[in-house]
């Protein structure tokens, strides 16, 4: 299907792709296109102006901050994979970028256009809930910070304001810390019907904290807060699935052509109890 005409605006500067989204409340910003090109070409979406923000310098790319990482919005997923930092000190944010589709998704689609999208199925929104990243917005009023725990406000909706832009993700290191990322989609290149985004610090041979972000089980990622709790002072393979069970009560899964709400349910309480066992090293990673 042809897409709705549109007016075509790529701005040299943040300034100017703020000032156009602000200018104009249909307008739509456009990343890598993996997620709005399709809605535009079936009519999904019919913005009046399509705000390409390829040409803003400072957009991409992964810099040491400190105590955090600052990974650029326009970043790629592939980017992202193959970054030494993010392998170094965040690395569930690479293991959920190599499970996004296909090669050459992941060659165009960026970090930031994932996260603005906002699909509860998505990999990348679970992982950064998990690893407690913030969000650097600009927009007609200055920039400003969200927690991606307050950045995920309803299904495909986020807390960015009309004429707001998402410039970058923070991403703190978690030093010491274990990863693992977990899906059970339909086929290979399929959204996930489940997704548990786990990292897990351990302490004198127990768990001393875990996190456990879901992708698929409500309209918004989400913290599976019972399981992480049950979690402290594991100290086997076996605590961690039974603590990772409970996460098959958080968060309101829908029912689909994908699966139903209760199946759903036991995948996530499954899955979470593997990415914690792998995310604490105290079960083998398949191949």
């Amino acid at each position: 299907m042809i897409p709705a005409p549109f007016a075509y605006l790529r701005p040299d500067s943040l300034g100017a792709a703020v000032a156009a989204l602000a200018a104009d409340e249909d307008a739509k910003a456009l990343a890598g296109g993996q997620s709005l090109v399709p809605l535009l070409r079936f009519r999904l979406a019919a913005p009046t102006t399509v705000v390409d923000l390829s040409g803003v310098d400072g957009l991409r790319g992964v810099a040491d901050d400190g105590d955090a990482l600052r990974i650029g919005a326009l970043t790629t997923h592939h980017e992202v994979v193959r970054d030494p930092l993010v392998a170094e000190h965040c690395a569930l944010l690479a293991m959920a970028a190599r499970t996004v589709a296909d090669p050459a998704v992941r060659h165009r689609g960026t970090l930031g256009g994932s996260l603005a999208h906002a699909d509860p199925a998505a990999d990348l929104p679970a992982a950064v809930l998990a690893l407690g990243a913030e969000m650097e917005v600009e927009g007609p009023d200055g920039a400003r910070t969200v927690p991606a725990s307050a950045f995920f406000a309803d299904y495909l909706t986020t807390a960015l304001e009309p004429g707001e832009v998402l410039a970058a993700v923070r991403v703190p290191k978690l030093t010491g810390w274990g990863f693992h990322y977990e899906k059970f989609s339909r086929t290979a290149q399929a959204w996930a019907v489940v997704g548990v985004a786990a990292a897990v610090r351990r302490e004198d041979g127990a768990v001393a904290e875990a996190r456990v972000g879901l992708a698929s089980m409500a309209p918004v990622p989400v913290r599976a807060g019972e399981a992480e709790r049950a979690c402290g002072g594991a100290a086997g393979a076996e605590d961690l699935r039974a603590a990772g069970a409970l996460a098959r009560e958080a968060g309101s899964p829908p029912s689909d052509l994908n699966g139903g709400a209760d199946y759903r349910r036991h995948l996530a309480g499954v899955l979470a109890g593997r990415a914690l066992a792998r995310a604490a090293g105290m079960e083998a990673v398949q191949a």
